[in-house]
């Protein structure tokens, strides 16, 4: 897939940040619809078909085993890696909001994000930057310790995949967006061998229920097809520190989606949060890629 017979050139000369806008609006929109899906298929059914789904699309539009044959040995076990990391960590996700509330998994992992964006930031604003970030976070979350040993382990496991996910897609796009694309194609098919073992049982059960299989097929695209390539498109531009600030707006657009799509009206305290956070965005200075 190469630039810019597969993109046009308006949409590879696109600002970053209006990708990065599109893939935070359905990070969200995905894992509302699977929690309506929780009732009648099972977690890792759920997370099985996210999956499946996906990269059923991506092996249509990247032909995956053409780029993994042609791909260097380094660029091989770069791709299997990141297709482990695609598969526990949508399977970790979910199980974790399956046991605790969504805004304590969600505060989990900017912790890790922003981690990622504490490497290499040298200037004084950066610092003050991500302590506006933070703070907005922590305004707009209402954080809550759970007894729920397992579901913080899930959700601690996430929080740690969702970082390693960040540094080995800045990995892959640095070469373009084209050629970020054609590898998650790869990493997700990868991602599809792995999970099969843990979520192909719970699946089985919906085969029978079109209605199921669509609405399985439904998340896979907004959860893993659209927000994914759009964090290609990103990523191909940004540095990886300027990404995973910038992911501290994933509060905000939750926020907004928790208001239209089920009715969560943000109160005076989301509000500031969700301008602290937009604060600490704007004055904040990218880094240079590491």
């Amino acid at each position: 897939m190469k630039l810019p017979t597969a993109f046009p050139s308006r949409i590879s000369a696109a600002p970053p940040h209006l990708w990065f806008v599109v893939s935070a609006i359905f990070h969200y929109l995905g894992p509302s619809f699977a929690v309506l899906l929780f009732e009648q298929i099972d977690v890792l059914g759920v997370a099985w078909f996210r999956i499946a789904s996906a990269a059923v699309v991506f092996a249509f539009l990247t032909k995956p085993w053409q780029t993994f044959r042609s791909a260097d040995q380094r660029t091989k076990i770069l791709l299997l890696l990141l297709g482990a990391c695609l598969a526990l960590m949508n399977s970790a996700f979910y199980l974790a909001i399956d046991r605790l509330p969504l805004s304590l998994v969600a505060t989990m992992e900017f912790v890790g994000t922003i981690a990622v964006a504490l490497f290499g930031l040298k200037a004084m604003r950066n610092y003050i930057a991500l302590a506006l970030a933070v703070a907005g976070v922590m305004t707009l979350i209402d954080v809550r310790w759970s007894n729920d040993l397992w579901g913080l382990s899930f959700a601690v496991l996430n929080a740690l995949l969702f970082m390693t996910y960040i540094i080995l897609g800045h990995r892959i796009s640095q070469q373009g967006a084209g050629e970020g694309v054609e590898r998650l194609g790869v990493a997700m098919a990868a991602a599809f061998i792995f999970v099969m073992p843990i979520g192909i049982e719970d699946a089985i059960a919906a085969f029978a229920h079109p209605i199921l299989i669509l609405a399985g097929i439904g998340v896979g695209i907004s959860s893993s097809v659209v927000p994914y390539v759009c964090d290609q498109l990103a990523m191909s531009k940004l540095s990886r520190n300027a990404y995973a600030l910038l992911l501290a707006l994933l509060p905000a657009t939750a926020t907004l989606i928790g208001a239209i799509v089920l009715s969560q009206i943000p109160t005076v305290r989301d509000i500031c949060g969700i301008l602290l956070v937009m604060a600490g965005v704007a004055l904040h200075k990218p880094a240079e890629s590491i």
